[in-house]
């Protein structure tokens, strides 16, 4: 697919875009919807083959009430069948690490992020990933917090994105190191008063969303299928800011010392910057991440838009 010599991406960036990028949630136009790689048929055919460790396909509860989370499994139906069952349901499936399992969407992140770097002056990645989340109508994400830079297309469908600040009370320095630790973003406190200090904003396709480095985030899915493709990346300091949190969250959890500084540069850095990289791949961090993911569902193929409990099942 051949991107990078044709239209703009983006389709109505301005100077103004420009100064408020990073400081601001961001709602831009683009025209990614309109390329036949992110069509229903072709996202189908995508599913068919994608490789069972790059997707997580979630089910959640309905909308205002508790929250509720369990993962799950396609169960082996056809792509077309996975789409129509969430079509029918109240779940969503995330594609992940698409740029390394297919080409031709990296070839779009490849312009996408060429582009950035002409409109914004001193901008580079130093690792970027996406992903494609196909979601159901009334589906919701939790109050959650990412790590990267993010970005939100949307594809196909309607959502309502909330962002709030990325400062106590609604995120906390120890709440970072939990997500770097444990790689779990949904464990955010979350009171309904937060919204009062929320940006909402309402995305259609053909519109992307940026907001600040860390700024928590939850979205409602509107009364129809969603197709959004994620987009996370890091630069140099966005880099140092994950190792930090990830070394603080070993002292805070592993070794009970409670982290007195945040510097990303200097002696303190570099000592955390080793003890993350020891310590990150150790049994202990491996057992309370996995004890915080459990596959217990797949799709029922007879009853699209229904689940089967995986005991049920076996």
């Amino acid at each position: 697919m051949d991107v990078k010599n044709s239209d703009p991406i983006f389709t109505d960036w301005s100077d103004q875009h420009t100064a408020l990028w990073g400081h601001q949630p961001l709602r831009l136009q683009h025209r990614l919807h309109t390329m036949p790689l992110f069509s229903r048929e072709s996202l189908a055919q995508l599913i068919d083959t994608y490789p069972r460790d790059q997707y997580s396909l979630i089910h959640m509860g309905g909308r205002g009430g508790r929250r509720f989370w369990r993962e799950g499994d396609t169960g082996g139906l056809p792509g077309e069948a996975v789409i129509d069952a969430i079509s029918k349901g109240r779940m969503w499936l995330n594609l992940r690490n698409v740029l390394k399992v297919d080409k031709r969407f990296a070839d779009v992140a490849d312009a996408v992020f060429e582009e950035m770097a002409q409109r914004l002056p001193g901008f580079s990645t130093r690792h970027r990933s996406a992903g494609i989340l196909i979601s159901s109508p009334g589906a919701q994400v939790y109050y959650h917090a990412d790590l990267p830079g993010q970005h939100l297309w949307q594809l196909i469908g309607r959502k309502r994105v909330y962002v709030y600040p990325n400062s106590p009370p609604f995120l906390t320095e120890r709440q970072l190191e939990d997500i770097a630790l444990f790689e779990i973003e949904v464990d955010l406190p979350y009171e309904p008063w937060y919204d009062e200090h929320a940006r909402v904003l309402d995305l259609e396709p053909g519109q992307m969303l940026s907001w600040p480095l860390n700024a928590p985030h939850r979205v409602e899915n509107l009364d129809c299928l969603n197709v959004s493709m994620t987009v996370s990346f890091t630069n140099e300091e966005i880099h140092r800011l994950q190792n930090l949190n990830l070394a603080n969250g070993l002292l805070r959890h592993r070794l009970g010392i409670a982290p007195k500084s945040r510097s990303i540069s200097g002696p303190s850095y570099w000592s955390k910057a080793v003890l993350q990289k020891a310590l990150r791949n150790s049994r202990w961090v491996k057992r309370e991440r996995n004890a915080r993911r459990v596959v217990d569902f797949r799709l029922d193929g007879a009853n699209p838009g229904e689940i089967i409990d995986a005991q049920a099942a076996a």
